[in-house]
């Protein structure tokens, strides 16, 4: 390649010529190229629509200017004809060349093309130009793709750094400004600085499927060799010198060295914007000022990671996207032997562990190794983890980024123990070696690890692999003697694996058996050495899904409750104790106040199957006591698109007036429906619910309505939802006594190319049968009365004043007062807006209502909607309804409404969502 940068077009002009060699066993019609570069040039590419799938609106939004494209000029072949190709709207990151004729086993073809790369912002993906006028450069130049069972790999940007390049050498010749410097994995072979505009480098590197171009107005790369490679790095850290820095490096490619096998090229870059896309997820990851780490280990857990990363992409002939779980497994698992050799007193809260304060806390012995465990248990018990085998596309972004890295660490370090420590890291090397010669894949990977162990290992790849099937083992028939101890273990979950029993002596390892059960009778017998507990994973070697049944005292075979243990705010699970965790909470309505109170619940940080949580308060205005509690149990099934069935009781105990308090009772059962495609964003729900409620009688309020009342609540919701589209459908019927009611809702959200957005919402609802006589349980035009008190009212019974400003998208979904307020028979109302810039808005909503004895009735209104966060603070300035001009009215900041959520839970969602 002849590649001229133009900083200032931030444009790559570039001349290529390709001598393709067919190496395989078929006959070519056509090659193709990957061209991810030009992924980032419209709104509706592969790339585009995975920004969107995890609500990131930065490319959306982003100007013409900032993305990226690759305009191809001409393609000839080695008689300078031009060679048809093909880039479809659908695959725009690959092209298809068509030879002009076939090109058998053994044969090559040259290609010479000229085309130009608009390199993206660097904000997408931290690969592109930058701020400062330089460039990071990564997948900009076409490149044959890898070639696999009779055809080539067709993959799509998704912004995972999976691109299937064949291994190839390459000769690239760049012109840089000569105010600007170029750092490079690649050989350096030659520098001409004779011109006074440009400057010339000249690089080389074979067998490679890819590299990387750092150009810079001042070169933040430092070069460090150690006799094994040249490492080049910019990774941030101001508090360790040179000396400190290169002592670190040293021990960590060392440790690659001789762990792995020999690096194939000369150098290696470990950059900040690598690690920055990849960072090693924990504590690490705090403000220095607040850090349970010293310097030096956060610099070297940092660089281990990301030298790790790129040692193995860079060495690795796989291919990344659909064998990741290898690359994964050897790096997580390398990184664990790291910490064994160098830290293995390093605890995961680092110095927080040392403190007394947090002495009762589990999170607290767990050593830095055992973190990793959590991290895919916590998708497990949220029954959202996936195999390890599947391909990188189809995960979650918690999975692809976090759990099932781990996990497949986990796994490596699990045979490892399994076939006492030597198979895995012998295979690991010998599959390093294999790749130095030949394209490989997972399956070669695996034939090492079964020719290297003496046992059957199928059930690793089986169960481990290529299923999402759960572990759990429990003690049965424990019975002992003075000197033995006999049991049966039982299989929960009738997936049989090897697992290790351990003998404890006051927390003292007297010995360690691996069994492999096969079926729930064999009954197991071992020298009891004076252990007085037996143990099942005791150090948490195998991936199991539930560790509280795992252990049996042998001082008394009688079933004992395990002792409780409170802790503030948070904590892992505790195998040992019953959790109880309490924190102080706030909350506040118009009438009770600010109202002070003690959380107290078992719910830690993985979910479990019963849970609780009560939370008595104090109402500092009516100077009583108040609060809520909710229990509920949860049941999951792993291989249904029904995944979830929630049963649950809560209670709320509250003032819905200055001098009355209400009592809700919800009973409810709900089940949750997903996709197959875990990726996939549509949800549902199926609710059934007995809502019972007793309100004291107010003087304040006179509606006539029931004080005491009982409805049944069936619901059904569709609801998919991504940062483009947006739709969601609900049905709701309510029954009780009095009245029936049928309500249905639609909503609908689209950004479009031009950066609007369009909110569309139409609900319908009408009343099956109304002996009531009052408006408390009709239809709300603007506010819904909220009597199955679902919502978050600050002052639920005000009319006039601030807190009856206060708005909720329910039933009718106005924003202007209009009179009447309720339909007591049916109600059908659209509710829509369009954003004009930024988050501004307009409304307008229109609708029919219907109340008995009087005919349907047209109502309208408009104003302006400040949207900014949507769902959670937004303002709406009526302007124009059945009230005639409101903006000229009297009292108008009466008429001004808000949307404002408080609570913490809700918020978190916002920046949570992209990863489930």
């Amino acid at each position: 390649m002849e590649v001229a940068v133009n900083l200032e077009l931030k444009t790559l002009n570039v001349k290529q010529d390709i001598t393709y060699y067919n190496t395989s066993n078929d006959t070519l019609s056509s090659i193709v190229l990957n061209d991810w570069n030009n992924a980032f040039s419209d709104k509706n590419t592969p790339l585009a629509k995975r920004f969107s799938d995890e609500f990131y609106r930065g490319f959306h939004l982003a100007k013409p200017a900032e993305r990226g494209n690759t305009t191809i000029i001409n393609l000839m072949d080695a008689d300078n004809m031009a060679l048809e190709w093909e880039r479809t709207t659908k695959n725009p990151d690959f092209i298809v060349v068509k030879l002009s004729h076939k090109l058998r086993p053994g044969e090559k073809i040259d290609l010479h093309i000229t085309y130009i790369s608009k390199i993206p912002s660097n904000k997408f993906t931290r690969y592109g130009f930058d701020q400062n006028g330089g460039m990071n450069l990564k997948n900009w130049f076409l490149s044959p793709a890898r070639f696999e069972n009779h055809s080539f790999i067709k993959n799509n940007n998704f912004n995972l750094e999976d691109i299937a390049n064949a291994a190839t050498n390459y000769e690239v010749e760049v012109k840089i400004p000569t105010n600007y410097s170029i750092t490079t994995d690649l050989n350096s072979v030659s520098k001409d600085t004779s011109n006074t505009t440009f400057s010339s480098y000249l690089f080389t590197g074979n067998n490679r499927t890819d590299f990387n171009f750092f150009i810079e107005k001042q070169n933040s790369f430092r070069s460090y060799t150690n006799g094994i490679v040249e490492v080049l790095s910019d990774l941030k850290t101001k508090k360790l010198d040179e000396i400190q820095r290169a002592l670190i490096i040293n021990r960590v490619s060392n440790f690659a060295d001789e762990f792995i096998g020999k690096y194939p090229h000369e150098r290696i870059m470990v950059s900040q914007a690598d690690y920055d896309r990849n960072p090693f997820y924990g504590l690490n990851q705090l403000p220095s000022f607040i850090s349970p780490f010293s310097d030096d280990f956060i610099f070297e857990i940092t660089f281990l990671k990301t030298y790790l990363n790129n040692y193995l992409k860079n060495s690795l002939r796989l291919d990344p996207r659909k064998d990741n779980w290898v690359y994964d497994g050897i790096q997580i698992y390398a990184m664990m032997k790291y910490m064994e050799e160098n830290h293995l007193d390093q605890k995961m809260l680092g110095r927080l562990s040392e403190m007394k304060l947090f002495d009762s806390y589990n999170i607290t012995n767990l050593t830095f190794n055992e973190q990793y465990s959590y991290y895919y248990m916590l998708m497990a018990r949220k029954n959202l983890d996936q195999p390890l085998g599947d391909p990188k596309n189809t995960l979650i972004k918690f999975n692809e980024q976090i759990a099932s890295k781990y996990r497949a660490g986990l796994s490596l370090s699990y045979l490892d123990d399994y076939l006492n420590h030597n198979i895995v890291p012998k295979s690991v090397q010998e599959f390093y070696n294999l790749n130095k010669n030949e394209q490989t894949n997972r399956y070669d990977f695996e034939k090492i690890l079964t020719k290297n162990s003496a046992k059957d290992i199928s059930w690793f790849f089986n169960t481990i692999i290529d299923s999402r099937d759960i572990i759990d083992y429990k003690f049965t028939n424990v019975s002992r003697t003075k000197d033995s101890v006999q049991f049966k273990i039982k299989n929960k979950t009738d997936n049989f694996v090897p697992i290790p029993i351990y003998g404890l002596k006051k927390n003292d390892v007297v010995f360690k058996k691996w069994i492999e059960p096969k079926n729930n009778d064999s009954i197991y017998e071992f020298d009891r050495k004076n252990a007085d507990k037996i143990v099942i994973n005791y150090d948490n070697e195998v991936p199991e899904y539930n560790q509280r049944n795992n252990w049996k005292s042998l001082k008394s075979l009688v079933i004992t409750n395990r002792p409780i243990k409170f802790n503030f705010a948070k904590d892992l699970e505790d195998p040992y104790y019953n959790q109880i965790l309490y924190i102080p909470t706030l909350t506040y309505n118009l009438y009770d106040g600010l109202t002070p109170g003690v959380r107290f619940h078992n719910k830690t940080i993985l979910d479990k199957p019963f849970t609780f949580d009560i939370n008595p308060a104090y109402s500092i205005n009516a100077g009583t006591f108040s609060g809520s509690s909710a229990f509920s149990w949860s049941e999951y099934y792993r291989n249904s698109t029904l995944y979830n069935v929630r049963y649950s009781i809560s209670q709320n105990y509250f003032h819905y007036a200055p001098d009355a308090t209400y009592l809700r009772l919800n009973p409810m059962v709900q089940f949750r429906i997903r996709e197959e495609n875990f990726r996939d964003n549509r949800k549902q729900l199926i609710m059934f619910r007995q809502v019972i409620v007793n309100r004291e009688a107010s003087k304040y309020i006179t509606d006539n309505s029931k004080p005491n009342y009982s409805i049944f609540n069936a619901r059904y919701s569709n609801t998919k939802t991504e940062l483009i589209n947006h739709f969601s459908f609900m049905t709701d019927f309510q029954f009780a006594g009095d009245f029936g009611k049928l309500a249905g809702e639609i909503e609908y959200r689209r950004l479009f190319e031009n950066n609007h957005k369009l909110n569309l919402r139409f609900y319908a609802g009408s009343f099956l049968y109304n002996t009531t006589n009052s408006d408390y349980f009709s239809f709300g035009l603007d506010r819904p009365t909220d009597y199955l008190f679902d919502y978050n009212f600050y002052g639920r019974s005000e009319s006039t004043g601030f807190f009856s400003q206060q708005f909720v998208m329910a039933e009718g979904g106005f924003k202007s007062k209009i009179v009447p307020g309720y339909a007591d028979q049916w109600m059908t109302t659209l509710n829509a807006s369009y954003s004009i810039w930024n988050w501004i808005e307009l409304y307008g909503d229109i609708g029919f209502m219907k109340n008995k004895h009087q005919s349907e009735r047209f109502v309208y209104d408009s104003g302006l909607r400040l949207n900014l966060v949507p769902d959670y603070f937004e303002l709406y300035f009526p302007v124009y309804s059945n009230n005639g001009w409101e903006i000229s009215q009297k009292n108008y900041d009466e008429k001004i409404r808000f949307v404002i959520t408080l609570s913490p839970k809700t918020l978190v969602n916002l920046f949570t969502r992209k990863w489930f």
